[in-house]
């Protein structure tokens, strides 16, 4: 089952390994998502103030779904 997300949604993303020590799950909000195929999106998603201190980011695009997750409320 394939989890889908809508513009608003708080939602936590994974970076792997190959982001070193900022390795590890960050939240942050949905703000946009992009159509790739019929079957897959770019979500982008606006970091939480923790998240953006510790990346240097504002926004990042996340597109493997393994890596994007519905926050717990």
């Amino acid at each position: 089952m394939t989890l889908t997300f809508q513009i608003g949604d708080r939602v936590e993303f994974r970076l792997d390994t190959k982001f070193g020590e900022n390795e590890g799950w960050y939240s942050g909000t949905v703000i946009r998502i992009e159509p790739y195929s019929a079957h897959r999106r770019f979500y982008w998603v606006r970091l939480d103030d923790a998240a953006r201190a510790v990346l240097n980011l504002n926004e990042i695009s996340i597109f493997n779904p393994k890596n994007i997750r519905k926050a717990i409320q």
